[in-house]
């Protein structure tokens, strides 16, 4: 198939792109690595009357410290941040992640925040910021704001974005992005979205555990320093917390299994 009908507009200046959207609201959609956009027009899934362009607006690609965080703008492709030379200091779970997040030639196009702003519940990017306690920096023409992970994702492939507002960057907090962290994840094969993933960073308390691909967006759990049948016991439980899903790929019985089995491995290489 082929797209509906629409209008491209290439925003060189980040108040152009904004502009755009507050005229345009609902009718417009961001481009930004396509990946996952350009699919659903092609599949008219997807129905905007205006594409607006933010990759040639160049504030919008850097990846830089400050205020006692990691910020990655809109226009920063995965790729780029993997390559990143201090990324395993400065976001080890974002390393282990990444390599996962599609393929070679899906992360040379994808963004970091393209993948936040389609919030598939299966996705590792979201997956990550949550378990980091991340943030998701939003502005239109009227203003900016800031947005935590755990209350931006709403439902699969929806979030707290407005219509006139664009995800400007996303940041990770010094205070947990440096710690020692486990990730995982089983799908059909390398590449797909995950049947099940986890991904576990330590805390002075204990761990934040989270998981994605069982419930309508990653959801996240904090435990405490356990072991042994009290970690089964625990992981059990957030296992049928989860209302565990039933589609083509697995049934919900093999998804809570995977959650049990994937949650007991990033947890040990979090605590280890």
């Amino acid at each position: 198939m082929k797209p509906a009908p629409f209008a491209y507009c290439r925003a060189g200046t980040l108040d152009e792109a904004l502009d755009a959207l507050r005229t345009h609201g609902a009718d417009a959609r961001v481009l930004a690595g396509g990946q996952s956009l350009v699919a659903m027009l092609n599949m008219r899934l997807a129905r905007p009357h205006v594409l607006v362009d933010i990759m040639r607006i160049g504030a919008l690609a850097e990846v830089r410290r400050a205020g006692g965080q990691l910020r990655i703008g809109a226009g920063v492709r995965q790729a780029a941040l993997l390559a990143r030379p201090g990324l395993a200091g400065e976001a080890p779970l974002l390393g282990l992640a990444l390599p996962w997040v599609g393929h070679y030639q899906t992360r040379a196009r994808g963004t970091v925040c393209g993948s936040v702003a389609h919030a598939d519940p299966s996705a590792e990017i979201p997956l990550c910021l949550l378990a980091l306690d991340g943030a998701v920096h939003l502005r239109s023409a009227a203003g900016a704001r800031v947005i935590g992970a755990a209350d931006f994702f709403l439902g699969t492939m929806q979030t707290a974005r407005r219509d006139d507002e664009l995800i400007e960057a996303v940041s990770l907090p010094d205070a947990l992005s440096g710690r020692r962290c486990g990730f995982a994840e089983i799908g059909r094969r390398h590449g797909d979205f995950a049947i099940v993933a986890a991904a576990a960073v330590a805390t002075a308390d204990g761990v934040r555990l989270a998981i994605g691909g069982v419930a309508d967006r990653p959801v996240l759990r904090l435990l405490p320093r356990i072991g042994g049948t009290a970690l089964d016991d625990a992981l059990n439980d957030i296992a049928w917390s989860l209302d565990a899903r039933a589609d083509f790929h697995a049934d919900a019985r093999y998804r809570r299994d995977l959650v049990r089995h994937l949650g007991r491995q990033v947890i040990g290489e979090a605590l280890a």
